[in-house]
């Protein structure tokens, strides 16, 4: 920043990048926006993402997320409506109107992303697929791809290979209990082999499917556990318990080979463990046996001895090599490589380098070369932060590294030169849970769809609820009282809790410093010193919201906010200067003090509740440039020509900066 504060010269700064890239997690093609994906993923990014515009200059921020249109999901939803009747047209259609919705609901939620494309669509489907064929490319140049036979669902009655959604079991992952497993992915996201999934019946006859051979390739992944290790590692020392968080998760995954045999077959296995290949055996004190191998080979050899045996086991979270392509007609082509065409990427893999390809298009929308994006994902001045959930952190952690890892040559290292592809920042958040449970349109419990909420709430007062959630720590129950059936009705509505802080105690506090200018001083701000005490509040204010942004501590901003706040009206309160009794001379350094405190906490306020600000921002009658934290220890009158004869828009009684919804104020 140009202007330091001047009270707190001596205190530790968190440092920022010269350039950051924000993402967002893809949603599927096939549905409108739920809740969660507002509330859990999309406001918390948007309201970062916005921050570091203030923070860095709206130049050196790209916030990108798009439509995720390919994959088994949007197939098998495509064929079942058209079954049913309720949709018609292609597969590229069905997806369109759904991107369209999508973007419709994001905009009303005013998610203010660069850009939000569509992976499979215009020319943003045309960078991507150029994207996927350059990185395969390089993986297989540099020696990190191998070509594996494996075994894929084949249902005979209809003559046709079955995609990942057109087959369901259970879940063969040790400690996993979805009985809605697909393929090769549970309902909680595991990962597996397919011949793991256990009972597995067709979704298009009912029938037990075959497993026939196929050939895809596989990224090493194995291979990649020593340079990882160590960044996760260092992850879970971190200060931050977020990173903490995202280490834990991934490291679940550095277990040795370990295959979990239920006690219940202890005789049976037995009988048999010469057969298997060398292993250690580990009773322990839960209902498992634990069988640990030196190989990956090894486990693997293990699992088809005890298949043949007729014993169920399960797999343990351990590195294996990671699936990158697969033969849906509905995906992303595949190049050819070493005679093996005709194959599509996998829809998670392509999900990972879409925001790399989003960039590649917004930069090219902007008249600019879109081989830029290497500018800001591979350059050591730049940093990417990517918001997801809790259950994509294996993916978004550990395959997108080694593929990013991977294109810098045969030798890869975290901490690459310029140029190379570096490591992203992921912010997990837990799952939000709607009244105490967890829902999905593909569970009993149906999520409230994103649009419908704004039935009840207004945009900034859902966006500031949402993000003073502590996902970061733990699971959170959103609790709105209009679709709670069971809620007490002398009660307040938990969401509104937050979002009183705007409309009640922040909006009080700059109408009153309008209507007084208004009264006393012709709608202008005196001109003066700010009280040394304010500045001091205001700049503790700013370096602890900053310290807190910085460390994705998003609950912990919304609590100094609420205290900078009421501080405000706290100072208001004790002089009330709207009344004609009051000291003329005090009226004027209280509405001094009290526009300034009102500045900042507009500026701070500003990523989170963008509409009631802007707002703001129109009736004190300054430029975009009152955004800048590069002056955000200066007072307003630098923003103003003359600051004397600077006027400010009317305010007209009963105007609200931060209004209720309808529904509240007819009900209030």
């Amino acid at each position: 920043m140009s202007n330091g504060p001047c009270f707190l010269k001596d205190r530790a700064r968190p440092s920022f990048p010269k350039r950051a890239v924000v993402t967002g997690g893809m949603p599927y093609g096939n549905k409108d926006l739920h809740f969660g994906h507002i509330g859990g993923v999309f406001v918390q990014a948007d309201v970062f993402a916005r921050f570091l515009r203030d923070r860095l200059g709206p130049e050196n921020v790209i916030f990108v997320s798009g439509t995720d249109c390919y994959g088994s999901p949007i197939v098998e939803d495509h064929r079942k409506q058209v079954a049913a009747g309720d949709v018609t047209g292609s597969l590229d259609a069905f997806v369109r109107r759904n991107h369209a919705r999508q973007r419709e609901t994001l905009n009303a939620y005013h998610i203010n992303l660069n850009l939000f494309a569509a992976s499979a669509l215009d020319r943003q489907g045309e960078i991507h697929r150029e994207m996927g064929e350059s990185l395969l490319r390089s993986l297989h140049a540099n020696g990190h791809l191998e070509n594996r036979v494996t075994r894929q669902f084949y249902d005979a009655k209809l003559g046709v290979f079955l995609n990942g959604r057109q087959v369901l079991g259970r879940c063969p992952i040790q400690g996993c209990r979805s009985d809605k497993a697909y393929a090769d992915e549970c309902s909680l996201g595991h990962q597996y082999e397919p011949k793991e999934l256990i009972t597995p019946v067709s979704q298009l006859t009912g029938e037990k499917p075959e497993m026939r051979d196929v050939h895809n390739w596989y990224i090493r992944l194995p291979a990649f556990r020593n340079i990882l290790e160590p960044w996760l590692r260092a992850l879970t020392a971190s200060e931050s318990l977020r990173q903490q968080t995202v280490g834990a998760i991934m490291l679940e995954h550095f277990e040795p080979p370990t295959i979990y045999v239920t006690k219940d077959q202890d005789e049976a296995l037995t009988a048999m463990a010469a057969k298997l290949p060398r292993h250690q055996r580990h009773d322990g004190d839960g209902g498992s046996l634990r069988l640990v191998f030196e190989r990956l080979e090894d486990m693997e050899e293990a699992k088809t001895i005890l298949g043949q045996q007729g014993l169920r086991y399960r797999s343990g979270k351990t590195l294996v090599p990671f699936r990158l392509t697969g033969n849906l007609e509905w995906g992303l082509p595949v190049p050819e490589l070493d005679g093996l065409g005709g194959l599509t990427f996998w829809v998670w893999p392509e999900s990972l380098w879409a925001p790399i390809s989003f960039c590649a298009a917004y930069l090219e929308q902007q008249g600019r070369n879109k081989d830029e994006w290497k500018e800001w994902w591979c350059s050591p001045d730049a940093q990417v932060y990517q918001f997801i959930g809790e259950d994509n952190v294996f993916f978004y952690g550990l395959p997108q590294a080694a593929i990013f890892l991977g294109t810098q040559g045969p030798n890869p290292v975290v901490d690459p030169p310029a140029g190379q592809m570096r490591l992203t920042q992921l912010i997990a958040n837990r799952h939000l849970l709607f009244l105490d449970k967890k829902a999905s349109s593909s569970s009993a419990i149906k999520p409230p769809m994103a649009a419908d909420l704004l039935n009840y709430y207004t945009p900034d007062q859902l966006r500031i609820h949402f993000f003073s959630l502590a996902l970061g720590k733990r699971s959170v129950s959103f609790r709105p009282k209009p679709l709670n059936a069971h809620a007490n009705p002398k009660e307040a509505d938990p969401v509104l809790k937050e979002g009183n802080l705007l409309s009640n105690a922040f909006n009080r506090a700059v109408r009153s410093c309008f209507y007084t200018a208004q009264k006393f001083y012709d709608a202008r701000i005196p001109v003066g010193e700010v009280a040394p005490d304010v500045l001091e509040t205001c700049e503790k204010a700013v370096l602890d919201v900053e310290a807190a942004m910085a460390a994705c501590d998003f609950p912990q901003v919304v609590v100094l906010l609420d205290e900078f706040v009421r501080a405000i009206n706290s100072r208001w309160t004790k002089s009330d200067p709207y009344k004609d009794t009051c000291d003329p001379v005090a009226r004027r350094q209280t509405l001094i003090d009290a526009f300034h405190m009102v500045r900042v906490a507009t500026v701070l306020l500003h990523p989170i509740a963008p509409e009631g600000t802007e707002r703001v921002r129109d009736y004190l009658q300054v430029g975009p440039e009152f955004w800048a934290w590069a002056r955000l220890f200066e007072p307003i009158y630098v923003f103003m020509a003359d600051p004397a004869a600077h006027q400010l828009r009317v305010l007209e009684p009963r105007v609200d900066f931060f209004g209720k919804h309808p529904s509240q104020v007819v009900n209030a």
